[in-house]
């Protein structure tokens, strides 16, 4: 009986991230619907390309409120019934965007509804997984999670592309949103929350950590910092390619719809879920070794997708373009890979939410400014030139993540290991 229990509980850790990649597909897909149908949905609503950009900065300014406060809940609350609550409300808002009359209309139930849903998700996400999977899969199951981003965006983009051209973009919220609410009751009636052995829910959330140790613990820790803002560094060039790359295939290689949400984000996510299933693995084989090796391949990640971020705003073949999408998105799965791991090596476990939801509070503060960035440079530079100026973004940040490699990460991964062992 005992050996059951124990293959029942092997087996119900992949079934957590089965659910929790499914969640995160349906995350992605909704807020690829917007970037798939920009166009039409600012003809429809008389939008500026800076209102256009407006839309996404705002959203990921209510993501960036929001993930600090999920964070604090996370640590002391049921993340299940977050989870739950937060695909639920994402979902429906969704569908109530598609019925928005005017832009005042769109930006309260897409940037903001919609925002809020998405930033309750993610802390209580990324703890649960790590709370099923510990260092020997911890790598390979985020791996594997992250894959649902670059398939909800591919799948998201070549449906609402089809949806937009044949019956308009309204009827694509609604279809995703309600399938989506559809979920958020299965993952209620799957989802359970991990129990500690001796530690009952009342007596974690008695000991959960208050707000202000939280921030102290995670400022305290000069490599968390480091790599929060190298974080915000992959949401700034993502958040700027995803929203405007549909359009730039659109106006340089006169593409319809259909053909340039499928492109925009088919070639360079293929390439993502290449590499970040490589670097998973090798991540956690190379950690075996020496854990400061994950902010490694990081760095590396970054300064070799650099290049081909060049190459993706200024090639003028479109094959040079799509050589640059698949070179970004590969190489962008090493970072990928290791975003969370890197993040709660350094970190206590008691403080792993709250950590979560700082560093997204940061990252998308300061990364949310590319859309809108991007919309203003448009009529002045180009698109080809902002999306190929996102490079230095990330060579930038590639060098700082060799300096935390070089002479932070062993220290701070240390005393997180030390102050692990008074936990729970």
């Amino acid at each position: 009986m005992k050996l059951g229990k124990q293959k029942e509980n092997a087996f119900y850790k992949w079934e957590v991230l089965m659910l929790l990649w499914f969640a995160f597909w349906f995350n992605q897909a909704d807020r690829q619907l917007y970037n798939t149908l920009l166009e039409k949905i600012s003809d429809s609503l008389s939008m500026t390309s800076a209102e256009a950009g407006l839309v996404a900065t705002v959203f990921c300014w209510v993501l960036a409120i929001c993930f600090p406060l999920a964070g604090f809940a996370a640590d002391r609350f049921s993340k299940k019934w977050i989870i739950c609550g937060s695909v639920f409300l994402w979902s429906a808002a969704t569908m109530i965007s598609g019925g928005a009359a005017g832009f005042l209309m769109f930006i309260i139930f897409r940037s903001i509804a919609t925002g809020v849903g998405e930033g309750c998700f993610a802390p209580s996400n990324y703890a649960t997984i790590c709370d099923y999977h510990d260092s020997d899969t911890r790598a390979t199951a985020m791996s594997i999670y992250t894959t649902s981003q670059y398939f909800g965006i591919i799948v998201s983009g070549i449906i609402a592309g089809w949806i937009g051209d044949n019956y308009g973009w309204r009827p694509a919220f609604y279809i995703f949103g309600s399938v989506g609410v559809i979920l958020a009751f299965i993952i209620m009636w799957r989802l359970k929350d991990k129990v500690h052995v001796g530690v009952s829910p009342s007596a974690k959330a008695r000991n959960a950590p208050s707000a202000w140790e939280s921030i102290k613990v995670f400022f305290s820790v000069p490599s968390a910092v480091l790599l929060t803002l190298c974080f915000s560094g992959v949401i700034f060039v993502v958040q700027g390619y995803l929203t405007w790359s549909t359009l730039f295939l659109q106006e340089k290689f006169a593409m319809n719809n259909v053909e340039a949400g499928f492109n925009s984000v088919f070639y360079a996510h293929i390439g993502s879920f290449v590499g970040i299933l490589l670097a998973g693995r090798l991540s956690d084989n190379l950690a075996a070794r020496k854990p400061k090796y994950r902010v490694l391949l990081q760095s590396l990640g970054y300064l070799l997708a650099s290049p081909f971020i060049v190459l993706m705003g200024l090639g003028e073949e479109l094959l040079v373009v799509f050589i640059g999408f698949v070179g970004f998105g590969f190489f962008r799965g090493f970072y990928d890979s290791n975003i969370y791991v890197t993040l709660y090596d350094v970190i206590p476990e008691k403080y792993r939410g709250s950590a979560a939801g700082i560093m997204l509070f940061i990252g998308f503060i300061l990364g949310s400014f590319a859309p809108w960035i991007l919309g203003v440079m448009k009529p002045i530079f180009g698109l080809s030139h902002g999306i190929a100026m996102l490079s230095t973004v990330w060579i930038f940040f590639g060098l700082v993540l060799m300096f935390i490699y070089k002479f932070l990460y062993e220290r701070d991964y240390a005393k997180a290991a030390e102050a692990n062992k008074n936990s729970f």
